[in-house]
């Protein structure tokens, strides 16, 4: 994306955390593990951009050291109501308000690809201790599942990233717009099953939370969310009651040169 575009589409967010907050998937347990193994004992985390606190509450869960930053008030706001013990900064990947060498791992979920990486790599790497970890995580919908292929089609690629399309943002192009500067070692991926349980209403509102239909203009948005509702009540697997959404945690990892 242009500079102009990545900034409207990653600023977004805001206007719908509640809605972020009660429909948004939390992460899977065992690639936020895998993200962090590097890091020693009891890492100081940094959650960079971390939006309402979903992956913030698995970091705690699994016994970091987390502090959680933020840009947007709203968003904040929301983290802060869930998790009021964790500690909560507002301040950007371009500017982190933190000292030199501070954390053991900056971990980045549904985020990394917002950022100005020319500026908030040097940041990242300024606020990580010497061998420091840099994950970013993705929640995915798994279009191996034919359902779900079907509804990324439906979606005309608006709604959900999907796990091919991840593999393909996921190439070497893609890493090195990560690390342009080269200051971390070449990053490597990982793929973790996962799953949240959704109807086809409450899907249809988790769609609504992405960028590319918070952008829109209501028209549009109205219409591709009939088209989607229409398909998900059309679809045996989906149609009636509670099904399991089929989703992967995907992970880029690397470390502080």
């Amino acid at each position: 994306m242009e500079p102009d575009e990545r900034t409207r589409y990653g600023s977004s967010f805001g206007a719908a955390a509640a809605a972020y907050t009660a429909h948004r998937p939390d992460y899977a347990e065992a690639a936020v593990r895998w993200a962090i193994e590097p890091a020693p004992g009891v890492p100081r985390v940094l959650d960079l951009a971390a939006g309402t606190g979903k992956l913030t509450a698995t970091l705690v869960a699994v016994g970091a050291d987390v502090t959680a930053v933020e840009p947007d008030p709203a968003m904040l706001a929301e983290l802060r109501r869930l998790l009021p013990a964790v500690r909560s900064l507002p301040g950007r990947a371009e500017a982190i308000p933190l000292p030199d060498a501070s954390v053991d791992a900056v971990v980045v979920g549904q985020a990394l690809h917002w950022f100005d990486m020319a500026v908030a790599g040097p940041e990242i790497f300024r606020v990580l201790a010497p061998g420091g970890v840099l994950a970013g995580l993705w929640n995915v919908d798994d279009d191996r599942v034919e359902w779900v292929a079907g509804l990324e089609q439906v979606s005309g690629g608006s709604a959900a990233v999907t796990l091919s399309a991840w593999r393909v943002q996921a190439s070497d192009a893609h890493l090195a717009q990560i690390d342009p500067a080269g200051m971390f070692e070449r990053p490597e991926p990982a793929e973790f099953p996962h799953g949240q349980l959704r109807t086809a209403e409450s899907l249809v509102s988790t769609l609504a939370t992405h960028s590319r239909l918070l952008v829109m203009d209501d028209d549009e948005r109205a219409q591709l969310l009939t088209r989607i509702r229409e398909y998900l009540y059309g679809r045996p697997e989906t149609a009636v009651g509670e099904f399991t959404l089929p989703m992967v945690t995907c992970v880029l990892r690397t470390r502080r040169r």
